[in-house]
């Protein structure tokens, strides 16, 4: 940090990028000699993965750099009133205005950790935040909301991470710090504040983990933790989507308001777990918009030469952006010169570049192959472009919009609910690692969540597992069900759909008829499943175009204790990539 800045290096790409260049500088800038650092392996949200928005982020004097996870909600009203005061700004990022504050913090004299209480402050989203200032050289300041931040405590060493498995290798002891609490590291020790400046209370533990667990959060599997990541992913991917105005706002929009209201067909494209989020999006844009809206395989899409014009809109979902498929379909949809709007996880990647507008999720890195929050944040993303698109036509009104999110608001919170009720689920997935198939079925919206259960099955367990529409039954699934054969239903709510309940109760009787074992997921509180279910996984009460966000995730956890029992490799199961990169 000599000459009043600090140093840093970064590289977009793989960490071995960053290792090359490093080893290719130049001696004497300070870097190798460095006792105090931070640095960052950023998952890109806003601005494409590059050199310019890879972190960490300096002010424009060099003094203070900052690196950042989460979403800062409000970073485009901050940029503007910087911008307005003569600051220029290096990258795309929401993540370089806590930088410029925290530097127009500290040249009034005012200390880092003053600072960044301060900034914390006026910051709306969820952040965890690691500044460094050239003229406090022996310090690293802290701050979360509504995302992780451990300390961890070595001897004569302090870290400073989202998760232990940062710094397992070197100490086991670590500190837990509370929502809006500020932390400063130095060589003497650590001090936690809250955001006035008093002392916080705070939680210190000891890590048991080895290496490989604590990579997992102490989960057994990868897919566990994903899946217990879910509320905050589904969290993220809402954050910030609702103006002050009241209206739906997606990332990256090249089209016009009127470019949406010529829409008069949609074509939802997509591949395997993100098709079945496709799938109940229909249910909800052809609810909320009145737009006839087909959901196509992309692997099939361009081949049977469907008939699209510049008056359909083709929405491409894909996790990582790279899926060829849905690529391919994309880049025939505009061919024929209809509009493409994309939903990805994966900011920078091929589908969202060559789309015409783009809605991130923010589930974050999804390690195990089975996904599990990306299909949960996919059905959000659908659900915010219905909401957007029947705002911009003018069928729902701003208020109507809102009270529509605030519903989405309060899924995070049951869908906490539902992992809190999983061991029972666990012990059920152990009890059919024996079984020879599992049959799922579902009505409405449960039937793409039927489909989303049999395919996790299949993915991870190698077992025969089938997604019905409970209507068709009779129609012949019906003939694979013999003694012992474990049927999963989807059972719809008594409140928002008495008929389709009453329909599924009904199919519910006829397998369990012909000696099939009843999985019901069920809303509390229905009391009609219970004398024709053998096992009743209750959800909470949720309006019914919402029920997948809680229903799927029983079926999650089933598929991964089946596998488990069966001795498979949950993360890494046979066969399967986590991006299809061919045709």
């Amino acid at each position: 940090m000599a000459d009043g800045a600090v140093r840093s290096a970064k590289r977009a790409g793989k960490l071995a990028n960053l290792c090359k260049a490093l080893d290719e500088r130049p001696g004497g800038d300070g870097l190798e000699t460095a006792t105090t650092g931070i640095g960052h392996t950023r998952w890109a949200t806003h601005g494409a993965p590059t050199d310019r928005n890879a972190h960490p982020h300096t002010s424009a004097d060099g003094r203070v750099a900052v690196i950042h996870n989460g979403i800062i909600e409000n970073f485009a009203r901050l940029r503007d009133e910087l911008e307005s005061a003569g600051v220029e700004f290096a990258s795309d990022t929401d993540s370089e205005v806590v930088a410029h504050l925290l530097a127009a913090e500290t040249a009034a004299d005012v200390g880092l950790a003053a600072a960044m209480r301060t900034v914390a402050g006026r910051l709306d989203g969820a952040f965890t935040l690691l500044a460094v200032a050239a003229d406090e050289p022996d310090l690293v300041v802290g701050a979360r909301r509504n995302s992780p931040l451990v300390v961890g405590v070595g001897a004569g060493e302090y870290f400073l991470a989202s998760d232990v498995s940062a710094f397992i290798a070197h100490t086991r002891d670590a500190i837990e710090l509370g929502q809006d609490q500020v932390v400063t590291i130095t060589p003497k020790g650590v001090e936690v504040t809250d955001l006035a400046g008093a002392p916080a209370a705070t939680t210190a533990y000891h890590v048991d983990w080895d290496a490989s667990a604590a990579e997992k959060g102490g989960y057994d599997y990868f897919m566990l933790k994903e899946i217990a990541e879910q509320p905050k992913a589904v969290a993220d991917t809402l954050r910030g989507r609702l103006t002050d105005a009241g209206e739906i706002t997606l990332d990256e929009v090249r089209l016009s308001d009127q470019d949406l209201r010529d829409v008069d067909k949609i074509f939802i494209v997509a591949c395997g777990t993100a098709y079945h989020a496709g799938l109940v999006a229909k249910y909800a844009i052809e609810h909320w918009t009145r737009i006839p809206c087909e959901v196509e395989l992309a692997s099939e899409f361009r081949y049977r030469d469907p008939v699209l014009d510049r008056s359909t809109l083709v929405v491409a979902i894909s996790q990582s952006g790279e899926t060829m498929d849905t690529i391919m379909a994309l880049r025939h949809a505009k061919v024929q010169k209809a509009r493409v709007l994309a939903i990805s996880n994966t900011n920078g990647s091929t589908i969202p570049r060559e789309s015409d507008a783009v809605l991130y999720t923010h589930a974050g890195p999804e390690v195990a192959v089975a996904s599990t929050k990306a299909f949960l944040t996919q059905l959000v993303a659908c659900y915010l472009v219905g909401l957007h698109l029947a705002q911009v036509r003018g069928i729902k009104y701003a208020d109507e919009v809102a009270a529509v999110v605030a519903q989405l608001q309060a899924m995070p919170s049951k869908v906490e609910a539902v992992l809190a009720t999983m061991e029972p689920v666990r012990e059920l997935g152990r009890s059919l690692g024996t079984a020879r198939s599992v049959l799922f079925i579902g009505r409405h919206v449960g039937y793409p969540v039927a489909l989303e259960g049999a395919l996790k099955l299949k993915e991870l367990a190698y077992m025969h597992a089938e997604g019905f529409a409970a209507g068709e039954l009779k129609h012949g699934p019906i003939a694979l069900i013999d003694a012992g054969t474990p049927v999963v239903c989807v059972v719809p709510s008594p409140r928002g759909r008495a008929v389709l309940h009453d329909k599924i109760v009904s199919n519910i009787q006829e397998v369990r008829a012909r000696g099939a074992r009843v999985i019901a997921i069920a809303e509390e509180g229905d009391t009609a499943v219970l004398p024709h279910a053998d096992h009743v996984i209750h959800v909470p009460r949720t309006p019914t175009l919402l029920a997948p966000l809680v229903s799927t995730v029983p079926l999650q956890v089933l598929a991964c204790e089946i596998a488990a029992t069966r001795g498979h490799d949950v993360d890494q199961p046979r066969n399967l990539a986590k991006s299809v990169t061919v045709e």
